[in-house]
């Protein structure tokens, strides 16, 4: 197995305290948002055999095991992360997988570059993402029932808001929904701005479930997305539960340090809180307008003491293990590559001694064992 060296990447949003906290480093006052684990040509993890995707590309049967490569193609299906949101990342959605080669293919026929800040479609994947807490983590995830939202609304006494209220309660939910988001994000910026500034204040005056709207807010004044926030489920999520966010699913990360493991895409529409570019045809045709639970999921354990995150796709699978000082050593060999992150104590991986935040790749295959006393996620794939 290899170690990682992984690229921490300094997102505006990002924590400047919680990756260098984790990893027993000093900050360096800038904001580290994300740290990558894998193999995604914008941040390889480096290895002492070279970068990890020059170390596929050689031998991906050998490294990633016929089964992956027959499944996915010759190359890492999953991207790993530390995710550190020190304030709020935008509001955004994910294709599904006919609608990120549809519009990767439009995109490429019109001849839009890959760089342009307005395209839509950098790749022709979907992006299922799954985030594992590892502190308190704030989040919003799905839409609530039209019913919800249009309380949430009222309560602010905000007449520009007075119209959305009475479209969620006249209409059928899929409508209602997305009425209003379509209202909300083709409004006049001025009028709008003004609106959100209006609710903002009620926010704060509110309290309680208000609350996390004003802060979205004074970090994003006048965005529209601030609205279109209140439409979704507030989320705060303990240390070890998770969201699987799938395709069509309006979601947004507040605050809290965690673990995400992603379809290796970078497909994002964006719906608000942010200075980047909003496609909103485009948008409407990818959001799904329905009222969902969050579903909060919790780790379902194993005999051998496995915690498994289960979600519905094949590109990712997440566990955990906790492991005990003079406990009998885990196997974890595999027929699919793997990346073994220790997110706390002490943990023996093979040869290497890892801490917090240190992670190793280990090719399909290979001998895995781990021991010590401390947490350990493991990343693979179902092939």
């Amino acid at each position: 197995m290899d170690r990682l060296d992984n690229t921490i990447r300094p997102y505006a949003w990002g924590s400047t305290t919680a990756i260098p906290r984790l990893l027993g480093a000093e900050p360096t006052g800038e904001p580290q948002a994300e740290m990558w684990m894998g193999a995604h040509p914008g941040a390889p993890s480096r290895t002492p055999r070279g970068p990890l995707t020059e170390v596929i590309d050689k031998a991906p049967e050998k490294e990633l095991g016929p089964a992956a490569v027959a499944k996915f193609g010759p190359r890492l299906p999953f991207l790993l992360k530390l995710l550190a949101a020190g304030a709020p990342l935008s509001l955004q959605v994910h294709p599904d997988l006919a609608q990120a080669k549809e519009g990767y293919e439009d995109e490429e026929r019109r001849g839009v570059p890959i760089d342009a800040p307005h395209r839509n479609y950098k790749d022709a994947n979907h992006k299922p993402e799954l985030i594992c807490a590892l502190t308190e983590f704030d989040g919003l995830c799905g839409f609530r029932a039209p019913a919800e939202a249009a309380d949430l609304l009222a309560a602010l006494e905000v007449d520009s808001l007075k119209p959305y209220v009475d479209l969620l309660h006249a209409h059928p939910e899929e409508a209602a929904l997305r009425e209003v988001l379509t209202a909300v994000l083709s409004a006049d910026r001025e009028q709008m701005a003004a609106t959100v500034t209006e609710a903002a204040a009620a926010c704060a005056r509110l309290g309680g479930a208000h609350a996390p709207y004003a802060d979205l807010a004074h970090h994003y004044p006048g965005d529209p997305g601030v609205i279109a926030a209140m439409l979704l489920n507030y989320v705060q999520l303990q240390p070890g539960e998770a969201l699987f966010l799938g395709a069509g699913i309006p979601h947004a990360y507040l605050n809290g340090l965690g673990v995400e493991i992603m379809a290796n895409s970078d497909n994002v529409l964006r719906c608000g809180l942010t200075p980047k570019h909003v496609d909103v045809p485009e948008l409407l045709r990818i959001v799904r307008f329905e009222a969902s639970d969050p579903g909060v999921l919790r780790p379902e354990a194993s005999p051998d003491g496995e915690e498994v995150y289960e979600t519905p796709i094949d590109e990712f699978r997440l566990s955990r293990y906790a492991l005990v000082a003079g406990a009998p050593v885990h196997d974890l060999t595999l027929a699919t590559p793997q990346i073994l992150l220790c997110t706390a104590g002490s943990v023996q991986a093979g040869e290497h001694a890892l801490g917090p935040g240190r992670s190793v790749f280990v090719p399909a295959g290979e001998k895995a064992e781990v021991s010590g006393e401390g947490t350990v996620f493991r990343a693979t794939v179902i092939a």
